[in-house]
């Protein structure tokens, strides 16, 4: 676990250690329209049972200012969640340079991926991300329509 690419001003780290878990909370809990339905407690479970988080930080402040979490079975399979990027940091390539580094280089290089978006789907084709093929089924989660309706995409 150490530094994986550096981007400017930034650095992509894979050092469970280092994320900020407050500041995770903060833009789970305030801006993911994915994640509002969670509580703290939740985002902490979901973190200690991560199999990998990769984290970008501004090298001047050292402030987390993107993030990535990966669900995987260690084999095969990983499931790639929470990908942000603080809004005052995009525009800089750090979502490709965040999901290239999580999907790409380290563990899980060989996996088969998956993951769910409302958004961003140029941002993860640059990574080999595509429609599901016809072998692919899915049980939504229960929780999941009670959701969308409470928080629609972009708000």
């Amino acid at each position: 676990m150490a530094i994986i690419v550096v981007v400017g001003d930034y650095e992509v780290d894979d050092d469970p250690g280092r994320v900020d878990r407050d500041a995770v909370w903060a833009f789970l809990s305030e801006h993911a329209y994915w994640g509002r339905w969670r509580r703290r407690e939740h985002v902490e479970r979901q973190l200690a049972a991560a199999w990998r988080v990769v984290g970008v930080y501004h090298r001047p402040s050292g402030a987390l200012v993107g993030f990535a979490r990966v669900v995987s079975d260690g084999v095969a399979l990983a499931y790639l969640a929470d990908v942000y990027v603080v809004p005052a940091h995009r525009g800089q390539g750090l979502g490709t340079a965040l999901v290239r580094a999580t999907v790409e280089h380290g563990p899980g290089r060989e996996f088969r991926w998956l993951l769910h978006t409302d958004d961003a789907h140029g941002l993860y084709a640059k990574v080999g991300f595509a429609a599901p093929d016809a072998t692919l089924l899915e049980r939504p989660g229960r929780r999941g329509s009670a959701v969308a309706a409470e928080f629609p995409a972009g708000q």
